[in-house]
């Protein structure tokens, strides 16, 4: 091989490790990893603290929106309209509290099949753009085989997923739905369980810990108490969560359909 070949074998090789590569590249393709998140924001419906700035954020939410409420229509509507994913944040029974703070058309596990499925269509009914349901409170209902495959079985007829919102780490929601066949997702992290703006924070360092091991993942928070701490942190996120893409529940769902 000539001098003046060889000077050319070696320019290509220079350029062609200058050139840009894609994150993860130096390990092979399979180390390419695209991370999704999808942030669920429940208590929609009843003109709580933090909805209007919630509604703005930059970037597709999921918005779980109660039945029966106020600005249940109001709530969906415009979320609808700003893009968001919307679904029916369905008052189920938890194990411990008073009914009396679930709010209309709960479901609880003392209610007979025929009425349990009647509450479940009628929430969906009420709350337009609804794509799926999540459980508000329910660590008693979710734990219940009976009352579950009701719940599950409609939104098997009515084409939608659920969201698991994990109040009881003994949830038989996913197995129930995969027996079932309704695209099932849980949530991973509480953003505002404590309702500061310091606790949001540390939250999204979870959020994000998680999303360096993870592929996905779904956190929730809420409007009302804290609601507005909570949308300015949320707001940010675009920035904060860099690589990762914001995505409607509906992104996900698709992918374990």
């Amino acid at each position: 091989m000539n001098m003046k070949r060889i000077g050319l074998c070696m320019t290509a090789l220079v350029l062609l490790l200058a050139a840009p590569q894609p994150i993860g590249a130096e390990n092979g393709p399979e180390a390419v990893r695209v991370r999704r998140a999808a942030i669920v924001i429940d208590d929609f419906g009843n003109n709580m603290k933090g909805t209007e700035e919630m509604l703005k954020v930059p970037f597709t939410l999921t918005v779980a929106v109660m039945p029966f409420l106020p600005s249940t229509k109001k709530d969906a509507e415009e979320a609808h309209r700003n893009g968001h994913d919307v679904i029916v944040h369905l008052p189920m029974e938890p194990l411990k509290g008073n009914k009396s703070w679930l709010g209309p058309g709960a479901i609880t596990c003392d209610l007979s099949d025929e009425e349990i499925r009647k509450r479940v269509g009628a929430a969906i009914d009420e709350v337009p753009y609804a794509i799926g349901l999540n459980n508000h409170m329910g660590s008693k209902a979710t734990v219940d085989e009976r009352v579950m495959r009701i719940v599950l079985e409609v939104c098997k007829e009515r084409q939608m997923l659920f969201l698991d919102s994990h109040t009881n780490y003994r949830s038989i929601v996913g197995k129930l739905a995969r027996e079932i066949g309704v695209p099932c997702l849980e949530n991973h992290i509480f953003l505002d369980d404590i309702k500061t703006k310091l606790h949001v924070l540390n939250q999204v360092k979870q959020l994000q810990k998680h999303l360096s091991e993870h592929d996905t993942c779904i956190a929730i928070g809420h409007v009302g108490g804290g609601g507005k701490n909570t949308a300015e942190v949320v707001a940010q996120l675009p920035r904060t969560l860099t690589g990762v893409e914001l995505v409607g529940i509906s992104k996900l769902a698709a992918e374990v359909r």
